[in-house]
């Protein structure tokens, strides 16, 4: 199932949505993410952080993607510029300390959970699968602290609120996507000063795309052997800080 849904093969909707008939609380939810996911912390770039994630131990890593009962479950894994990024936030606290500060594309909430760890005065997660927004609350609770507020709207692209910082780690995984980032970020900046940080393991979409004009590197960081087998031999994970002439 794991190579299948990254590589975004057509989903069994009938399958899917009785499922999301069956699994419509987020308490139901909750105890379905809780039944299938470990409790991960080691070999990962951050081991302060403990996550509910997809490992080999889970039935459906191997499982057929036609059985999986919700949309493509991305905020089970804990992507290489997740990683890197919220590294380089608990490494150097004084980028978010006292921030406002959005996880972009949240996922597991790795880089919003390192945020508060580091005394962001608010945290905003936001995804727009819902049963991430509840594992991110769980992962929230696996790291005893508060749940962070998660947006489950679109935001790209919609009147840019006066964000301090905003993070975005893997979001530069498709061509169109990475266009309406750079439109929307440059906003931002532009509005409202903000800061952009983004963790990217070298994807082509963010190497190849004009935005790399754009970006100053900040640090680069060497992935732990499981993650490498994971990500199809990716080595390492960059973070970046993106300042547009705007």
């Amino acid at each position: 199932m794991l190579a299948s849904f990254r590589h975004s093969i057509a989903d069994t909707w009938l399958f899917r949505g009785l499922y999301r008939f069956i699994y419509t609380r987020n308490s139901d939810i909750n105890q379905f993410v809780m039944e299938n996911t470990e409790i991960v912390s080691d070999n990962t770039l951050t081991p302060e952080i403990r996550l509910s994630l997809f490992t080999p131990k889970c039935r459906f890593w191997q499982a057929r993607p036609d059985t999986w009962p919700f949309s493509d479950p991305y905020w089970a894994i804990y992507w290489p510029g997740g990683q890197a990024l919220s590294r380089y936030l608990l490494d150097n606290p004084e980028v978010s300390r006292g921030k406002k500060v959005l996880d972009l594309g949240s996922g597991c909430g790795a880089s919003a959970i390192a945020a508060k760890m580091c005394s962001a005065s608010h945290v905003v997660a936001n995804d727009i699968d819902t049963v991430a927004a509840v594992a991110i609350q769980l992962n929230c609770e696996l790291n005893n602290l508060e749940p962070i507020p998660c947006v489950t709207d679109n935001l790209i692209g919609s009147e840019p609120e006066h964000w301090d910082l905003i993070l975005l780690g893997d979001m530069f995984y498709d061509e169109d996507l990475a266009d309406s980032l750079h439109t929307w970020l440059q906003m931002c900046i532009k509005v409202h000063n903000t800061q952009v940080y983004i963790g990217d393991p070298g994807r082509a979409q963010f190497e190849n795309h004009r935005i790399k004009n754009f970006i100053k590197l900040l640090a680069q960081y060497t992935l732990p052997e499981s993650v490498r087998e994971e990500n199809y031999g990716l080595t390492s994970s960059t973070v970046w800080l993106y300042k547009p002439d705007v």
